[in-house]
């Protein structure tokens, strides 16, 4: 997705300045930047004039505004605060926010409690919030504390008063299993109210994609094998106008008397995943929902996962660990993508 057109001279000039000249056809063009505890990387198609750096600050901007929105890592987000707080009472919020939760609550029940946004406390507790890793398991004792303090049967929204509460203190929110979808679909939307038609979002992983690429062709879009050392390649996927999320095990764990902790907590039991399923890519035609989605399925396993998948109809596509290798199974929305 590095490849770009011949340009001219003058047209290089530009570039340096950037500014996309676009006299001799279209071109492609990357912006990117840091952005919610990662990186944003953002591939546009222009056939014409575009002050990429003009373009690039309104990226940046968005995003800035979504993180001040919905960080669990930032002291001053909107989000944190409202977790500091041990009020029980309606907070009024950012419209974008109570639009968070509320859509969090129903995929929370669409998916029975397979995704919680509530489940802060026992992410953190295993290592992989804010506070960063822990050396070892945490006590059984300790995990039953956390888990009183996660449901989302406590959390409330009302959007026609743009207001969220908790009806418990102690509650907490955690969007990261929301909020980059949600962002790349915002750019998606800021690129298209510029004129932009062609481009490809990608945001830690999460994946907005739209048009085709320079060669006239769909955006392609690789599924990794799931492998802590290494990357590479498990399969090739063409998409339009859509969302790709993937959730797996094997980036980010820890580890401990020999045994792997998946960062993926079941917030049923309070503790990381035991089954086989390595990783889960979901292709969807919302952001957040594809987000959620591959959440809640790494949550469920490949069983349960793939039964809830088809029931929602939903494009998905599972890498199973059989024993020293990998299985791959597909739903029938899923096998449509690749069998057109």
């Amino acid at each position: 997705m590095n490849s770009r057109r011949n340009i001219s001279i003058a047209c290089i000039v530009l570039l340096h300045a950037l500014t996309a000249c676009g006299d001799r056809g279209p071109a492609e063009y990357q912006l990117s930047g840091p952005t919610m505890g990662t990186r944003f990387n953002v591939t546009v198609v222009v056939d014409g004039d575009v002050d990429l750096e003009s373009l690039r600050n309104k990226i940046q901007a968005t995003l800035d505004d979504a993180d001040r929105q919905m960080s669990t890592y930032r002291d001053d987000s909107e989000l944190a605060g409202f977790n500091r707080s041990m009020s029980t009472a309606w907070v009024t919020v950012s419209n974008e926010l109570c639009e968070a939760v509320r859509l969090a609550l129903e995929l929370g029940k669409m998916t029975s409690g397979a995704f919680d946004v509530t489940v802060g406390p026992l992410v953190d507790l295993w290592g992989f919030g804010p506070d960063g890793s822990v050396s070892t398991p945490p006590a059984d004792d300790d995990i039953e504390l956390a888990r009183k303090n996660t449901g989302l049967e406590f959390l409330q929204a009302d959007c026609v008063n743009t207001a969220i509460r908790k009806t418990k203190p102690g509650i907490r929110i955690d969007l990261s299993g929301y909020g980059k979808g949600r962002a790349a679909d915002d750019i998606g939307i800021l690129l298209s109210e510029h004129g932009i038609v062609n481009f490809l979002v990608e945001i830690g992983g999460d994946l907005r994609a739209q048009g085709q690429n320079v060669k006239g062709q769909p955006w392609r879009i690789a599924i990794e094998k799931p492998d802590s050392h290494g990357r590479t390649v498990e399969r090739i996927i063409r998409v339009d106008n859509t969302a790709v999320a993937t959730s797996g095990d094997y980036r980010n764990f820890i580890e401990y008397d020999g045994q792997r902790y998946s960062h993926t907590i079941d917030p049923r039991t309070g503790r990381p995943v035991t089954h086989n399923l390595a990783s889960v890519t979901v292709v969807f035609n919302n952001g957040p929902f594809a987000d959620a989605y591959a959440t809640a399925l790494m949550v469920l396993g490949p069983d349960a996962g793939m039964a809830l998948a088809e029931r929602l109809h939903i494009a998905a596509y599972f890498l199973v660990r059989d024993g020293d290798s990998l299985a791959d199974r597909m739903t029938p929305a899923f096998t449509m993508l690749i069998n057109p």
